[in-house]
Formats: structure tokens, sequence, C-alpha cells
């Protein structure tokens, strides 16, 4: 990994990236990729160790608001072509997502949405339950009415994306401090003039926040406010099976949003608690398993009595309305973020990687990224909520 911990910080740099997950490593990519120097990018661990670390690696386009889903569709083209740029194999498997519908709401929803995302170039498609049974053997078919497949999303190791990234960053110049925690930010005129750390502070010319579920704490530094709040989610890995896996999409029950799909020799499964409560607990907790054996029961039956060998929790960066937080800070004009995606993060990394190189650079970005400005919460123009599925 092309990280180091720091001792001291460099004196100054042009741009201070705080964050080194998925979003930090793609910010700093494409920055440095435009031809942007003196680059330093503050971890206060080990790269994509937050939330980057312990996502369940999906991508799709799959989503119901057209911003939403143009950040996917791009992303997904940057991850299919992330062999060639940055130069890494990620792992990526375009086994296509599955989303299995159980109410005529469900399905109208769907049906809106899928319209709206082949206007925009996805190849999604409303399918029978006995063709989802047939893209997802360990599907029932008892009380499915429907279901949306994409062929063209699957799911990637987040671990070999942050890696290709920071790497070719490295590679063109880019300082990448880890251990490095920021412990506040200076201002003056309207501007962001020097970032603390524990090991040194450091001027600047740009600050771009792309810390996560910790963002809310870098924005009161500068105070600004990034409503974005910590929730533990957690999933789980069965035993080698055998005979093995059929190969099968990404599949999301969604009226649970209890999902699986493969992963090495058996199956990932997970689901989000709905009674979890905020906070920075990443403990894994076995009980959480019955949450998901419940749902299985009745729509995965299979998977309700596979033996599992462990999981893990990581954190969701979620805020009121679950759209990320992107833009350029109305208070203080040289602080950018990119935080807040509720889940979405890792999927839409590389199109925001290119939106935050552009704001930087002052050039229009490839879609309007106002929508998402977190002005939003204070002006009450929230976005469409989009459904909490991963």
């Amino acid at each position: 990994m092309p990280s180091s911990a720091f001792r001291s910080v460099p004196h100054s740099a042009d741009v201070v990236i705080i964050g080194g997950g998925v979003m930090g490593a793609s910010t700093a990519f494409h920055l440095a990729e435009a031809g942007v120097r003196d680059i330093v990018v503050l971890e206060r661990g080990d790269l994509g160790r937050g939330s980057s670390g312990k996502p369940i690696g999906g991508v799709r386009a799959q989503f119901s608001d057209p911003l939403n889903i143009e950040l996917g569709h791009r992303s997904l083209h940057a991850y299919r072509n992330f062999p060639t740029r940055p130069g890494t194999d990620i792992g990526l498997e375009s086994v296509g997502y599955l989303f299995l519908l159980t109410s005529e709401e469900q399905l109208r929803d769907f049906e809106t949405s899928v319209a709206v995302q082949n206007s925009l170039g996805v190849p999604t498609r409303m399918t029978g339950p006995e063709e989802a049974q047939r893209l997802c053997p360990y599907v029932s078919t008892d009380g499915l009415l429907a279901a949306a497949y994409s062929p063209t999303d699957g799911h990637a190791r987040p671990g070999l994306v942050v890696q290709g990234y920071a790497r070719a960053a490295a590679d063109a110049g880019v300082t990448i401090a880890t251990h490095t925690e920021v412990t506040g930010l200076e201002t003056a005129g309207g501007r962001v003039t020097r970032v603390h750390t524990e090991h040194g502070a450091l001027s600047c010319r740009t600050v771009v926040c792309t810390a996560g579920a910790w963002s809310q704490q870098i924005g009161e530094m500068a105070g600004i406010s990034l409503p974005v709040r910590p929730v533990r989610r957690q999933l789980a890995f069965t035993a080698p099976l055998d005979p093995p896996a059929p190969r099968i999409p990404f599949t999301i029950d969604f009226a649970s949003s209890a999902y699986f799909h493969n992963s090495d020799d058996g199956l990932l499964l997970g689901l989000a608690d709905p009674d979890q409560p905020d906070g920075f607990d990443t403990t894994w907790t076995p009980e959480w398993l019955e949450l998901f054996r419940a749902v299985a029961r009745r729509r995965a039956p299979e998977l309700a009595d596979m033996t599992t060998v462990g999981g893990w929790a990581g954190l969701y960066e979620n805020t009121p309305d679950h759209n990320a937080l992107i833009g350029r800070s109305g208070e203080l004009d040289n602080f950018l973020y990119a935080t807040g995606f509720s889940g979405h993060g890792f999927l839409q990394a590389p199109a925001v990687g290119e939106v935050m190189r552009d704001l930087f650079l002052g050039r229009r970005p490839f879609a309007d990224i106002s929508p998402l400005s977190a002005d939003r919460f204070r002006t009450g123009a929230e976005v469409r909520p989009e459904a909490h599925v991963v």
C-alpha cells in the first residue's frame, strides 16, 4: 500500500484531502491525473479501513433518481476499465443486481425507475418470478410478484480499488499520510488557511472532505454543517459450499433489505437492521444473523440454515435523505466535500472523483451535482430519498 505514517506533515499543500478511503483515493487520483501537483491525503488510520474497508462491494446503476443513476452508470464504466486505468485488477464480477419485489407498490415504483434507467442507457428490465428464480436458484417464488434485473451491475473488491487509486496517485507524486488525524481547521477571510493534525499543521489552498462517517466532525471544525451520521451495518460469510454455489446476481429482497452474493467459495450474507442506533461501534455480533435467517426462511430458504464462518461490521455514513453530499461550501470557498453516501459511496466513487476534480479546476462536471449540495437541508430542497438498500 503506497502510504506512510508521518512523524510530521509537509508544511503546505495545494490540496489537502481529509480521508483516505475510496472517495479520497479516487479524488487524489483524478486530480493528479489532471496535472494537479502538491496534493496531500490525510488518513487517521490505514487507507481504506473506515467505511471503505468493510462494504459489500456492490456496483450498480439501479436507482430511482436520475443523478444517482448517472453517477452509478459512469462509475460502472470506470470499474470495467480499471485494469487499464489506473491499472489494477479489482475482482469485478458483472453478475447483475436482482431486486426481488413483493408488493404492488414496489412493482409500480420499480417499473417507473426502470423506464428512467433505460432512458439513460442502463439495460435494466423487469422479470417475472420464474425468471428471477432461474437467475438465482436460491430464490423462492412464493409471494414474489416480480424482480428488476440489470446484467451490467455486480460487485468488486473495495480494498483493491482503494489500493489501485492510491498507488497511481502516489506514483504521480501525491503524498499519502496515514495515522495522521486531523485535529482542527483554521479559517480566515472566508477560506480554510491551515489544517492542524496530530503531527503538525500545514497551510493549504483547498481542502476536500472525504472523511465518510467522520465528516460531520470535520465540518464542525470549519463551521460547516455536513449532516452525516454513522450507523453500523453487519454481514457474514458462509462456510465453503460443496457443491459450489452457482454464479448468481447480487440478490436483494427489497422489502427487508436482506441481500446475498457469491464470495470466494461461499456466499456473503447481509441485512440492514432497522433498529440499529447511530454510533461508531463496529463490533460484529453473531446474534444479528437471526434477522437475516428470518427473512431467508421465506425468500431463500436454503440460505437460512447455512453454516457461517464469521463476518464483520462497518459503518454507513447516512444523511437524512440517504443521498450524498457533494459540492463546494458556500461559507468557505476553498472547502469541497464528497461524503454521506449512505451505502452508495463505493459504487459512485469513480464518477465522484471526476466531479471533485472538475469542481477544483473550475470546470463543469459531466452532470449537474447542485442538487447534492449540503445546503439542501437548510433550504428544504432535499433530493428524492433513495430507498435505503445496498
